[in-house]
């Protein structure tokens, strides 16, 4: 049951996100107009320390006008692969820069409406090399316990979606109802 498209064309641009409208008949015969979004890539990082705690940032959204807690994370920039955008943010954004970094899961958050690709690594080793560059980012960079994080999600302090895909895969890696390491 595969979608047909007619046409397509841009109905706004900018750096960030393109716009556009696509001419689409669905497998039924039905044909209409249907917006899709387009969206730079995104790099997000799960940075672990030795005990089991993710390094998270506290900030506030003006979109919502929310504050939640969320893994660092950015735009991948063009010409730049998306584990070496996701060292980039983890560094300008707190601070701290992982020793080993690998591929943790891949998510299109909404495939739907939009092409974004969430590209979510795992890193390891942390090295603190100095201050966070980026002044705007987080008002709080904390270490939280693994252990907490399910708590936390229930309550509403973790809502990024990206965010809540690295934690809930670092979770089910995890094992233990409560992501207590379960490893041998």
């Amino acid at each position: 049951m595969r979608w047909r498209v007619h046409g397509e064309r841009r109905i706004y641009a900018n750096p960030w996100l393109n716009l556009w409208l696509y001419d689409v008949e669905q497998p039924d015969g039905h044909r209409y107009e249907h917006h899709v979004v387009r969206l730079r890539h995104l790099a997000v990082i799960a940075m672990l320390d030795e005990e089991r705690r993710v390094l998270m940032l506290w900030r506030h959204r003006f979109v919502t006008d929310a504050w939640a807690w969320e893994l660092p994370m950015g735009l991948v920039e063009d010409g730049e692969s998306p584990a070496d955008a996701a060292v980039r943010e983890a560094e300008e954004e707190t601070g701290w820069r992982p020793e080993r970094v690998r591929p943790l899961v891949y998510s299109e958050p909404a495939a739907g409406i939009t092409d974004t690709e969430h590209h979510v690594f795992l890193g390891e080793g942390p090295a603190r090399i100095g201050e966070p560059t980026e002044a705007n980012e987080a008002e709080r960079i904390e270490w939280i316990p693994l252990t907490e994080v399910r708590g936390m999600i229930r309550r509403r302090e973790i809502v990024s979606g990206a965010t809540l895909v690295g934690l809930l895969t670092l979770l089910l890696d995890e094992g233990g109802p409560d992501g207590d390491q379960a490893r041998t």
